[in-house]
């Protein structure tokens, strides 16, 4: 399956059109709140990522501690 390139590049013209749409169907007073939301969810999951990355380096850093020689 191939996927086109330019599908997934967005203009101002659709970035305008897209945000208007979101400001029609939500209306202005739960834009905030959505922003939020958002904002809190991309936090949470850039902390995870961190989490995950950490806990991977420092599997590979420290040596095994229950190895019999």
């Amino acid at each position: 399956m191939n996927i086109d390139p330019t599908l997934a590049m967005l203009g101002y013209p659709e970035i305008i059109g897209i945000l208007v749409v979101v400001l029609i169907l939500f209306g202005a007073k739960k834009l905030p709140e959505l922003a939020k939301g958002l904002g809190q969810g991309i936090k949470e999951f850039k902390k995870a990522t961190n989490e995950i990355q950490d806990d991977l380096h420092r599997s590979v850093e420290s040596p095994p501690s229950d190895r019999r020689d």
